[in-house]
């Protein structure tokens, strides 16, 4: 009985194990995940560099709790869309964006499916003029969301 309580316990211990591992087609997933969020900052990055907000703003979730933190907070699409306008009120204003030292962790769920994930990093703004922020470099943490229309970002905290 003992022995046969022993080999229970250590096949369960190895199932177990198995279940933590990463296989490839998961490991394919979330290559691929990562690879879709840099695309967004990438798009955003060329939006932004055309003097375009609207169109950087497809980054962002259009839904009333999507929030962006600076010296502010504002809460819902809209709101973050019309501070963007008001801080950065022409193409002069915007200059050119860069990011760096981007990293994103996915957050997958206790079924193991990403449906978050959370992007850290730098941005210089290279710009002559400056209207109500005159800061041209910093780091911001994004926390993204897998939506039916792809990754977008729900809270922004850029400082």
């Amino acid at each position: 009985m003992t022995r046969k309580v022993f080999f229970i316990g250590l096949a369960f211990l190895l199932a177990m194990a198995g279940l933590g591992s990463i296989g490839p087609a998961r490991a394919a997933a979330a290559s691929s995940d990562v690879t879709a969020i840099d695309q967004v900052m990438d798009q955003a990055q060329a939006a932004w560099n055309r003097g375009d907000v609207v169109d950087f703003m497809h980054c962002y979730k259009d839904a009333p709790d999507t929030t962006f933190v600076g010296n502010s907070v504002h809460k819902g699409y809209q709101a973050v869309l019309a501070d963007y306008r008001k801080s950065y009120a022409n193409r002069a204003q915007m200059g050119r964006l860069a990011f760096s030292a981007l990293d994103v962790r996915l957050l997958p769920g206790s079924g193991g499916e990403v449906r978050y994930a959370i992007m850290t990093g730098h941005y210089h703004l290279d710009r002559n003029a400056h209207g109500e922020v005159s800061k041209d470099d910093g780091v911001f943490s994004l926390v993204w969301e897998k939506t039916r229309d792809g990754w977008k970002i729900i809270l922004d905290h850029s400082s």
